[in-house]
């Protein structure tokens, strides 16, 4: 641990922000492993909590949630309660704020979701949400048992090239840690590859996307880091092949987490593991089915969640636009709530003819049997056609395309007419998300 006291290093003590970690830290490490019916008990209590502060100072609440016995709430009232769109939330940003956040919450602070659905939406945070924001950040590297004298190098959104003496924060605010240093996304994935063995390090953490670009990369040209012992994902949903893939390229696995900027972190692989464990203590998650009705194990719904500590912007119920599917309790220990997988936006569903719907599987394996496809991107335009927009050398041959739209038909579930557009590279989105498949059928969902 960080001491801050001269003369004093081990034990070490903490600043007053690191006090604050540890203390919820210490907090976390024991409430993971209560049983599940307790946990809820204690997300009950807190809802009660949030639902009063809620009906007597937001005035969107103060209507939706008249005549309701807050301190009476069971879980047949909660669900019973309306869920909150993103519309809603793009539409009454005003009526949504707190008149009177409580002050020891700490500063409130506007922020807005990258726009990924095409439906950016502002909302309210406090220095408290943030502060389980970081404390669940450090539970992440302590669940996978991250040597923190090691060297983390990252590569996203809104950081620029750059060497660092430590992790930065929330890592640093509590621990002494080894150096750090950062990539923008954009880069070009060739020079990203060349850094990477540059700067060598223990652990990597940068969207799956581009992870799953750098392994491929890394395979072709048959070069390896040699210090890397794991990666780490965010932001995006896995494809099915990408730990395949790095594990080849790289000999790591992968860990993955799930979060929104609105609501922070919603699950975390389990150590042990490939699926994830909601983190119970930050929010309320609700998986339900298009009736409403929460789904069972092994069945996949709509993501419904209540951050349990935003007193500055309370998201009740808030449809966060993505599907997942309920998993079975984990032979872990932990009482978490356990997603089996999760799926990603309604739009990236494929719609066949006859009006169902499923998530296509495109593994890269499924290009690369056939032509060096380096990147995809399938958009379903219509409900009979595809357009598959791709980056290779030179231009796909006709036998080529004829394969490529045999197995798009097995993997999609009907032989879709298919339009080929060949480019030079295919850009990331502004806030650096990529999506392999789209349907503009979905793109309201």
């Amino acid at each position: 641990m960080r001491s801050v006291i001269a003369g004093i290093g081990w034990p070490g003590i903490p600043s007053d922000p690191g006090a604050h970690l540890a203390a919820l830290l210490f907090q976390l490490e024991r409430s993971q492993w209560l049983p599940a019916e307790q946990l809820r008990e204690r997300q009950l209590g807190q809802l009660r909590m949030l639902l009063r502060h809620a009906k007597a100072t937001v005035p969107y609440y103060a209507r939706t949630l008249r005549g309701l016995d807050v301190d009476r709430l069971d879980w047949t009232a909660f669900h019973a309660l309306h869920t909150l769109s993103r519309k809603d939330l793009q539409a009454g940003f005003d009526v949504l704020k707190s008149s009177a956040s409580p002050p020891d919450h700490g500063r409130v602070v506007q922020g807005q979701s990258s726009g990924s659905t095409g439906m950016p939406v502002r909302f309210l945070q406090t220095e408290a949400t943030q502060l389980f924001w970081n404390a669940l950040t450090l539970r992440e590297h302590l669940w996978q048992q991250r040597d923190f004298s090691g060297k983390l190098a990252a590569i996203r959104i809104k950081v620029e090239e750059g060497r660092w003496p430590d992790w930065g924060l929330p890592a640093a605010a509590l621990f002494r840690t080894g150096p750090g240093a950062t990539l923008n996304v954009r880069t070009d994935v060739e020079r990203q590859l060349d850094w990477l063995l540059c700067e060598d390090p223990d652990y990597l953490i940068t969207h799956a996307s581009n992870l799953h670009a750098m392994a491929e990369l890394s395979l072709k040209r048959g070069i390896r880091p040699q210090r890397l012992r794991q990666t780490r994902t965010y932001s995006e949903a896995l494809r099915p092949d990408l730990r395949e893939v790095v594990r080849a390229a790289w000999g790591v696995e992968v860990a993955d987490g799930y979060s929104c900027e609105e609501a922070g972190y919603i699950a975390l692989q389990c150590p042990l593991h490939e699926h994830y464990h909601v983190q119970s203590e930050n929010l309320l998650v609700e998986i339900l089915d298009e009736a409403g009705h929460p789904c069972g194990q092994g069945e996949t719904g709509r993501v419904v969640l209540t951050p349990l500590h935003n007193f500055a912007m309370p998201l009740i119920r808030y449809e966060l636009g993505d599907y997942a599917e309920v998993g079975v309790p984990c032979d872990c220990g932990r009482g978490l709530p356990v997603l089996a997988r999760i799926h990603g936006r309604r739009r990236n569903m494929v719609v066949l003819p006859d009006g169902r719907r499923h998530w296509p599987s495109l593994p890269s394996t499924l290009w690369l049997s056939v032509a060096a496809i380096r990147q995809f991107r399938v958009v379903q335009t219509a409900p009979d056609s595809l357009e598959v927009t791709y980056v290779m050398d030179r231009p796909l041959t006709d036998p080529e395309q004829k394969k490529l739209e045999a197995a798009l038909a097995e993997r999609m579930g009907h032989a879709f007419g298919v339009v080929w557009n060949r480019v030079d590279s295919i850009e990331r989105s502004p806030n650096a998300k990529f999506e392999d498949f789209v349907s503009l059928l979905q793109a309201a969902g």
